[in-house]
């Protein structure tokens, strides 16, 4: 059975250009890039060191060395929230975030609780978008670090950054964002943060790779999660895979390159796809900004039925209702719940992920059978009969 892959906020495909470029470091150019006594470790460093330029490019910053490379943002998260809060301990310290926020950040948080540490969520307003008033009554003197995600994976909305960092910056207080789902296809300017989390498999990298930048200009200091050679400025030890340092980098560039005019195609596709559902199906609901989002990310309620139901109907797309972190869970989305107090809302969501690869004919094939499936499920469905008799009267 063929398949259409929507589901650009799981996971990317590593573009083939990327792939290109990787592959003589895993056999011909092998060196370790930390030896450098002779030339196949110094090929190899010179190698990871254009990516880091590569990727610094791409958010804006002056010194490459800013850049730190992880295992992916899961990793790179941790680094910043944990790292930052060890560091800078003191009698009451307070962490502040939102109930929106990636698991491995709230996972990361708890983690700090359970240290000791007042973990406060900024409220979050029906768009998807934090209250920045609340978040700027909630920050004062004991705290130490605010983590806001700067694209939610589920609902693609758009966090004010340059506001949020206004605040942090006139309290003296650090700014850490999860950017995972926002690099390459908006620009970013990493300089209003102090740390920011990249991953290479949601930019058309391998999985494997991530960074987080931080800042070294005032310095932050960060505690190491695990130790070892010091390398990559002591925050992350460990034997960088060149291949897959590589391979980001690359992503990072083309994404550069390209990011205008993949914005505008998809924007154009998106726009499309919801439109087309809307006219076609009474009673669905874009969750999220409509306009502060990025392009490609679309988040839809269908009144009636089951979100989890109508992935079933369609066994040969690829697409998902919630976050791929939570998919095994059959517990609503804890972000549609954040937004709305309707909770028949978040169990029927879909999350449709368009990219790179997306074509007019699959955004043609998969919004007519999405229609139908629903218009079928609805036909079945004792609680859709029930709810639009009600409302027909």
């Amino acid at each position: 059975m063929k398949t259409i892959y929507m589901d650009y906020q799981a996971t990317t495909p590593c573009d083939r250009r990327v792939l290109d470029e990787m592959i003589p470091y895993f056999c011909d150019i092998f060196g370790n890039p930390h030896s450098s006594t002779h030339i196949a470790g110094t090929i190899a460093h010179k190698a990871i060191e254009k990516a880091r330029k590569q990727i610094s490019d791409l958010i804006m910053i002056e010194d490459p060395n800013d850049i730190v490379f992880t295992s992916g943002s899961t990793e790179s998260n941790n680094i910043a929230i944990q790292g930052v809060a060890r560091s800078y301990k003191l009698e009451g310290a307070k962490i502040i975030t939102s109930p929106i926020e990636h698991k491995c950040v709230l996972e990361s948080c708890e983690a700090m609780k359970r240290e000791g540490f007042d973990i406060v969520k900024v409220p979050v307003l029906e768009n998807g978008i934090i209250d920045l008033n609340a978040l700027e009554n909630l920050v004062d003197d004991k705290t130490v670090l605010v983590s806001i995600i700067f694209v939610n994976n589920e609902i693609g909305t758009i966090q004010p950054i340059e506001e949020i960092s206004k605040i942090c910056r006139k309290r003296g207080v650090l700014f850490h964002t999860d950017a995972s789902q926002v690099i390459g296809k908006i620009p970013v300017d990493a300089s209003l943060t102090d740390l920011m989390s990249i991953s290479g498999h949601k930019t058309y990298g391998p999985k494997g790779i991530g960074a987080l930048y931080v800042r070294a200009k005032p310095r932050v200091k960060l505690m190491p999660l695990f130790w070892g050679g010091g390398q990559e400025r002591g925050i992350r030890s460990g034997t960088l895979p060149t291949p897959l340092c590589v391979g980001l980098g690359k992503a990072c560039e083309i994404a550069q390159q390209e990011m205008h005019e993949e914005r505008h195609r998809l924007m154009e596709l998106g726009n499309y796809f919801i439109k087309k559902i809307m006219d076609n199906l009474p009673k669905v609901y874009l969750n999220g900004d409509m306009e502060k989002r990025i392009p490609g990310c679309i988040n839809l309620s269908f009144e009636g039925i089951e979100g989890e139901a109508l992935m079933l109907n369609m066994p040969d797309v690829c697409l998902s209702s919630g976050s791929a972190c939570t998919s095994d869970s059959l517990s609503p989305s804890y972000v549609l719940e954040a937004i709305s107090d309707r909770e028949e809302i978040a169990h029927s969501s879909l999350r449709i992920g368009l990219g790179r690869f997306t074509t007019l004919e699959e955004v043609e094939y998969v919004s007519s059978k999405i229609i139908e499936s629903v218009i079928k499920l609805r036909a079945i469905s004792p609680l859709w009969e029930e709810q639009w008799n009600i409302q027909k009267k």
